[in-house]
């Protein structure tokens, strides 16, 4: 462990050796702006190196507190002798790649959820043993049969509803195990896509023209990276729980349900070419919605994609051609994600915010629990007549669908 004169004396020399290689090289660094990134990457690696070289040397078994205090035959003569660590692990270098990439899935699972898949298979199985449809003994029926036979075994469909409003914060009410929603995911999940989006404009059109050319957040990958990290740690305790065993199961009752809708006697009986044609045609025929297939599949897939860039350690790289080079496998993803979603009114575009205060969550529509919503927020047909409570003091009002809204005195 260094000394604190030692501390400082490494510090002044790593200021004046950077002080030093600026003036010499300046002409260089002013034509070749790569150049300054490559020198500051090489002293920040110099840093770290004797930092670790100094985490891993032998420390005194008081850690140093005998020195500083002045107790005991090896108390500081000066204060410059005391021994001072140089700080601990990073907050954001710990990640668990396998729940990021869980919540990865979960959203993937959330899409088609919304989209209406597993509806539309129960109502294909309801038809089914009911008689009202020319299914026998083919394939599809087969799988019908064997769907109906695994349901005592899976989830149930308030189990997926309840991890949703856990891990995602969609939907209502509370999450799993009368959990707390994760009411802030959509905003920064949406934050940080438009971040990702921001940045690869201005690096397009930074070679023709400099919109907002004083701007110092022109470019950054400092925001980018702040946005990731706000989203990952969110993700980092929302995460826990029954989330993996999970998706494991839904994935594979998503593939069955895509199974039973793909086989030749279902596609035969609605005129289909493919499962996805039978899935729109059985939610126009029978439950008479608009359909939102095709944007909410691209969300789920390129939702899955950008979560899971998020899994790995990309988003701390601090080498600008590095970073590009990472963030590059999710610029097309993210571009399209939120194309899709502002088609469907799920998120804005953003035009030069850069940041998104904390105290912006939990005021928009999006991040406030429904149930912690004064009556002005709330829409108007959830704004009722007030009834009293049974077995206790305040009153509810009577909300949408006959659900009601507690209200406290």
């Amino acid at each position: 462990m260094l000394s604190e004169r030692d501390y400082q004396d490494l510090l002044d020399r790593m200021q004046a050796l950077r002080s030093q290689v600026a003036e010499r090289l300046s002409g260089s660094l002013v034509s070749n702006p790569a150049l300054a990134e490559e020198i500051n990457k090489q002293l920040d690696d110099l840093v770290t190196a004797a930092r670790e070289a100094d985490a891993a040397g032998p420390r005194p078994p008081d850690r140093g507190l005998a020195e500083l205090v002045g107790v005991g035959p090896d108390a500081a003569q000066d204060f410059g002798d005391v021994k001072i660590p140089q700080g601990v692990a990073e907050y954001d270098e710990n990640v668990n790649s396998e729940r990021v990439v869980a919540v990865g899935d979960l959203y993937y699972i959330y899409q088609h959820e919304k989209i209406g898949v597993f509806k539309v298979v129960q109502r294909l199985k309801q038809l089914f043993e009911g008689g009202a449809i020319r299914l026998s003994g083919g394939e599809g029926a087969y799988r019908l049969y064997q769907f109906d036979r695994r349901d005592v075994l899976r989830y149930t469909a308030k189990d997926r509803l309840a991890a949703y409003r856990r891990v995602l914060g969609y939907g209502r009410g509370l999450g799993a195990g009368q959990s707390r929603p994760n009411t802030d995911f959509h905003m920064l999940f949406s934050h940080f896509i438009n971040q990702v989006t921001l940045f690869w404009r201005d690096k397009r059109i930074s070679d023709v023209i400099r919109e907002r050319a004083l701007d110092p957040s022109f470019g950054s990958i400092a925001v980018v990276r702040r946005a990731g990290l706000d989203l990952r740690n969110n993700l980092k305790f929302t995460s826990y729980g029954h989330l993996n065993v999970l998706r494991v199961e839904v994935m594979q009752l998503l593939e069955e349900c895509f199974a039973i809708l793909g086989s030749e006697d279902v596609k035969d009986l609605f005129g289909a070419a493919n499962a996805w044609d039978v899935v729109d045609e059985v939610l126009i025929r029978y439950f008479d919605v608009r359909l939102q297939s095709s944007p909410r599949q691209r969300m789920a897939v390129n939702g899955r994609d950008v979560l899971r860039w998020l899994s790995g350690n990309h988003v701390m790289e601090t080498g600008r051609g590095q970073f590009e080079a990472l963030l590059m496998e999710i610029a097309e993803p993210s571009e399209e994600w939120l194309t899709s979603a502002q088609a469907m009114s799920l998120a804005k575009r953003s035009g030069t915010d850069r940041v998104m205060p904390w105290e912006q969550m939990g005021q928009s529509g999006i991040a406030a629990r429904y149930s912690e919503r004064t009556p002005a927020q709330m829409p108007p047909s959830a704004r009722g007549p007030m009834y009293p409570r049974r077995g206790g003091t305040g009153t509810y009002r009577g909300g949408q669908g006959g659900v009601p809204v507690r209200t406290r005195q």
